[in-house]
């Protein structure tokens, strides 16, 4: 039997997994607390494991890791981007952003995209597969080892909104996060932690019930179905109308204050007349408005807004909250899948 990734496994599959080896399950909390607080890796050196165990264990289990291709860092050192090489040759991203409640780490979930949404890096090369589990725990880690080295400093939240789409690798991203906020694990804070979805609907109550205390964004990007038709292909399936009820229902089960991020693209969906019916899309749910002045690529014919403050205003004006999102990585392609891809151009070329 070929040896799996530790990585692979949360609390709950590593007890089930040492069953099946004859091993207790109290031994996956000891486990846990070697490689995720103690960062030991060798079963030989847990000096609270038997020797019989640490050779069933080394006969189960490998601590592989990603293999670092090449790191951006901007200017100011307050981004830093990573492209990671995976076992199959495949490569995600990643992005370290510091902020003024510290460093905060942009994970990926997919190799590729079937979203499609228009304005995204990431939607113009095809979902190849699904991350798994330790791929996504190991971006984490391989940041937080940097941020470490480099700057002395530790990662305290994380976003999964890199490359792919969360809630369509929904096994794979729920069993990361509970490694990633076990108190036996990584242990971060479940409220410091966003998930980004485009709005799938059947997933998203599933995610409330399985793990309520963390943030979810919904990708929203148009105050109406025409619009977000256009912009979104998802919407076709999982209209506003859908979407919006999916909302207060997650809101019931999590009383949790939802995120709706909203790209201002110019001449699009950024009017006086949009931001009315964004108000009115919106009334009565517990939530803000993160608006996002639009990164501009040479992969689409999207224009950044020149009206981000007046239609900040606008929703100011009407009593809806929003913010402005402070940008970071514009200079080092650090919109989700930039990297990525023109890695792959020249590779190609």
């Amino acid at each position: 039997m070929a040896k799996q990734s530790f990585y692979n496994f949360d609390l709950t599959h590593l007890e089930e997994c040492l069953k099946q080896q004859e091993l207790k399950p109290y031994v996956a909390k000891q486990l846990f607390n070697w490689v995720y607080k103690k960062h030991i890796t060798d079963f030989k050196a847990m000096s609270n494991i038997g020797k019989v165990a640490q050779e069933t264990l080394s006969n189960v289990f490998i601590f592989d890791n990603l293999q670092i291709v090449k790191v951006l860092t901007d200017e100011n050192k307050e981004t830093v981007k990573f492209l990671f090489k995976l076992k199959d040759n495949n490569f995600i991203e990643t992005v370290i952003m510091k902020f003024d409640y510290g460093y905060s780490v942009c994970v990926s979930t997919q190799v590729g995209c079937n979203m499609g949404c228009k304005f995204c890096a990431s939607g113009t090369h095809k979902k190849i597969r699904n991350l798994e589990t330790s791929e996504i725990v190991l971006q984490f880690i391989e940041a937080n080892n940097w941020l470490l080295k480099n700057t002395n400093e530790h990662l305290s939240n994380i976003v999964v909104m890199g490359i792919g789409e969360p809630l369509d690798n929904f096994d794979n991203v729920v069993s990361a996060l509970k490694i990633i906020t076990c108190q036996h694990g990584l242990e971060i804070g479940s409220r410091h932690i966003t998930i980004s979805t485009c709005g799938l609907c059947n997933k998203i109550i599933d995610f409330a019930k399985a793990l309520p205390q963390i943030n979810i964004a919904i990708s929203l990007h148009a105050s109406n179905d025409a619009i977000r038709n256009k912009l979104m292909p998802i919407n076709k399936t999982y209209p506003l109308s859908q979407l919006i009820e999916t909302c207060k229902q997650y809101l019931e089960i999590s009383n949790r204050r939802l995120t709706f991020e909203y790209i201002l693209l110019d001449g699009i969906n950024d009017s006086d007349e949009n931001a009315l019916e964004l108000v009115e899309l919106l009334k009565g749910l517990l939530c803000y408005v993160n608006l996002i002045p639009y990164n501009e690529t040479y992969l689409s014919n999207f224009k950044r807004s020149k009206r981000v403050r007046q239609f900040f205003n606008v929703l100011n004006k009407n009593k809806l909250q929003a913010t402005i999102r402070l940008e970071r990585g514009t200079k080092i392609a650090a919109a989700c899948g930039q990297l990525r891809i023109q890695h792959n151009d020249k590779e190609k070329n």
